[in-house]
């Protein structure tokens, strides 16, 4: 068991049987009042933030968390096959950890999944964002660069994303993988 005060921005730890991750940690000592700690911790398995006011004295389950980088090969029903690229040995990521950004991956990204204990993976993220391919989408008109219009564009794996009016069938985007906008075309 740790202490309120041990802990710092980015750790895991095990609070009410949930895993959660803290977001933002403030220690505040108001005018005549005793000082307390205020934490902003996001769930692990469904990404809701709580906000709670600890004691400095207060204890919490501080978790030990490893964190590695595995290559994304293929799905597999509700399942990720990813791959250590030291090791070459492969898991099975639940698409579940990754949220929406799962949508805008491909084989091939480097995923950054937090294990605790070494054994189970609790926690994954996409990188910040990705290239793909436009499949399908209305052909643009040279010229429609002045306003800020967006249209339907149909990604590689099916995906559908809103692009600029300039963008054609073919062209190479830059996608955000969070939140799924785009970003830019790439050569």
């Amino acid at each position: 068991m740790a202490t309120i005060s041990d802990l710092s921005r980015g750790n895991y730890v095990r609070y009410n049987g949930e895993i959660l991750q803290v977001e933002e940690l403030q220690h505040r000592t108001p005018g005549n009042l005793r000082a307390f700690y205020q934490v902003k911790m996001r769930n692990i398995r469904n990404g809701k933030i709580a906000e709670n006011r600890f004691r400095p004295s207060d204890e919490v389950d501080l978790l030990r968390v490893e964190t590695k980088e595995y290559q994304y090969l293929y799905a597999e029903g509700e399942s990720l096959v990813c791959m250590d690229n030291q090791t070459f040995d492969q898991i099975y990521l639940d698409k579940a950890l990754l949220g929406d950004s799962v949508n805008y991956i491909k084989e091939g990204v480097t995923l950054l999944i937090v294990f605790e204990n070494g054994t189970s993976p609790i926690s994954a993220e996409a990188p910040p964002n990705v290239v793909m391919e436009i499949q399908y989408t209305e052909p643009g008109l040279q010229g429609d660069t002045a306003t800020r219009t967006l249209k339907a564009a149909t990604l590689e794996n099916g995906v559908e994303i809103r692009v600029p009016l300039f963008i054609n069938t073919g062209d190479n985007v830059k996608i955000d993988t969070k939140t799924g906008a785009y970003i830019e075309r790439v050569k």
